[in-house]
């Protein structure tokens, strides 16, 4: 029999735990079908995650770099483990599929004990995601997640048929390109392993110990970067995420898909240990890219007429700056993308949550038809231009002192000029979030015929809104315990480029 090995810090296989908890309540909610109890069901084990979510921070040793809690099934290809860094994202995955659940109980939403079934399964799988050490069990983990996300899109849509269909097969079309390409890196990866000590494994650990060689390691590192920047997204290989936005499912989708950055993740687990030489190669070019991406999505921004498209470009703007703070390549540049990509998800999540209610009165996202709402639904408003504000770097934001680290980073590494350029993109974002603010909240509505009664603000609303908003600050004000969480893991990797 294969040992199930956990580390002294657990007494029980407690990531095992995390990613099948959510799958066995997908599992029930989606028998129980859209009887009353699926719903309370649901509830229950997204906030049974989150406990779990929180046992995983209490037992990870924040003061070790080391991968810990290991659990492994050798003829099963299973490997999980947990480090500061996964104890950070684990938590703020459970965080979302737990708000998620609450806003799916925001009148309007069809056939919610489906939804409840489904938030669940993508809660299961972003957990694999972060707690495998494994290429294959990523790669699987994510195809079922995305094949999810695929299906609420096709399925909520809030468009007609036809734009429902067009922003489905365009999210595939990206999607299926960007796991093929992911799978085939680690097929060479793998290949390369193979060769050497004549047994194929994807398995992080066994492929750091036989690093692929020249022209390899350069092929997989273009094909695992590019298909995890499919999904994070980042320019320019962005196109599937304006038509997702603006005419697939208003929130919940895009929160799944947004919220937790799993290429950002996926990047620093895998792709910067396992192509080392080829990161110190092709770094120039990814920092050039992403430094056009945050002036290229910026000034786009403010060429958009629709809320949910200005904040799909929002998105690759600020992804640009995470990613010029993870290709620094250096302790401070490695911490602040991590801890500003957290802020991200947890930002973006709460403004795509008050898009949603705003939408489920207005019917509209277009700027136009907006206007005026700040006097009616003011806790929506003021909960949005929070979310706009740590995505800029509001001070008592997570987002503040993260991207002062990204930039004292790129400071360092790049020099002046390219650093100054990279903070004019971030002023650039605060303006056309601000924009995004004063139009859809502040500037005089043009009443028409058909103009909707504006209904108050639900107490559910009040929930899910003001939890996140607390959250948020809360994570701003003590920020310092996060990096402790992750600054061994983030020194060790820096120190493996030669950087102290």
């Amino acid at each position: 029999m294969t040992e199930i090995l956990w580390a002294q810090q657990a007494s029980w296989p407690i990531l095992a735990v995390l990613q099948l908890l959510p799958l066995l309540g997908a599992a029930v909610v989606m028998a129980l079908g859209e009887r009353a109890a699926a719903v309370a069901i649901g509830r229950i084990v997204a906030l049974a995650e989150l406990v779990i979510a929180l046992l995983v921070y209490r037992h990870v040793d924040a003061s070790s770099s080391a991968l810990q809690l290991a659990e492994r099934l050798e003829w099963f290809g299973y490997h999980a483990a947990a480090d500061g860094i996964t104890a950070l994202f684990v938590l703020l995955a459970a965080l979302l599929a737990m708000l998620m659940t609450l806003y799916g109980m925001v009148r309007g939403l069809a056939r919610p004990g489906q939804l409840m079934g489904l938030i669940l399964l993508a809660e299961a799988m972003l957990m694999s995601m972060l707690s495998t050490v494994n290429l294959f069990w990523f790669a699987l983990a994510s195809l079922a997640e995305l094949a999810t996300a695929a299906y609420l899109i096709g399925h909520w849509s809030t468009s007609t048929a036809a734009n429902r269909v067009l922003a489905t097969t365009r999210f595939l079309q990206f999607q299926s390109v960007g796991v093929l390409l992911f799978a085939a890196g680690m097929i060479i990866l793998a290949w390369g392993h193979a060769d050497v000590t004549g047994r194929w494994s994807f398995d992080l650990f066994d492929l750091m110990k036989v690093p692929a060689q020249g022209r390899f390691q350069s092929a997989a590192f273009f094909l695992l970067f590019y298909g995890l920047a499919v999904r994070t997204p980042l320019f320019p290989l962005h196109g599937w995420l304006p038509n997702v936005m603006h005419r697939g499912m208003v929130s919940i989708a895009p929160a799944l898909l947004l919220g937790v950055k799993i290429g950002i993740y996926g990047m620093f687990r895998f792709v910067l240990p396992l192509t080392q030489e080829a990161v110190v190669v092709w770094q120039p070019y990814v920092i050039g890219f992403a430094m056009v991406g945050v002036f290229y999505a910026a000034v786009l921004a403010f060429l958009q007429a629709n809320l949910r498209r200005l904040l799909s470009f929002a998105v690759v703007s600020h992804t640009s700056l995470i990613v010029v703070g993870l290709f620094s390549l250096h302790p401070l540049g490695l911490a602040g993308a991590l801890l500003l990509a957290v802020n991200f998800g947890l930002a973006v999540t709460v403004m795509l949550f008050m898009v949603g209610f705003v939408f489920r009165r207005t019917r509209t996202t277009d700027l136009a038809r907006l206007g005026g709402l700040f006097e009616r639904i003011p806790f929506i408003a003021a909960c949005f231009l929070i979310g706009g504000l740590a995505i800029a770097g509001m001070p008592g934001t997570p987002g503040f002192d993260a991207a002062h680290l990204v930039l004292e980073a790129a400071m360092e590494r790049f020099g002046a000029l390219p650093t100054v350029a990279t903070a004019l993109g971030n002023v650039i974002a605060a303006g056309f979030l601000l924009y995004a603010f004063q139009k859809a909240f502040l500037a005089p509505h043009v009443a028409g015929e058909n103009d909707p009664v504006l209904e108050r603000t639900l107490p559910m609303e009040y929930l899910v809104g003001g939890v996140a908003v607390v959250v948020l600050l809360a994570a701003g004000f003590f920020f310092e315990s996060w990096l402790t969480l992750i600054e061994p893991a983030t020194q060790a990797m820096a120190a493996r480029f030669g950087a102290e």
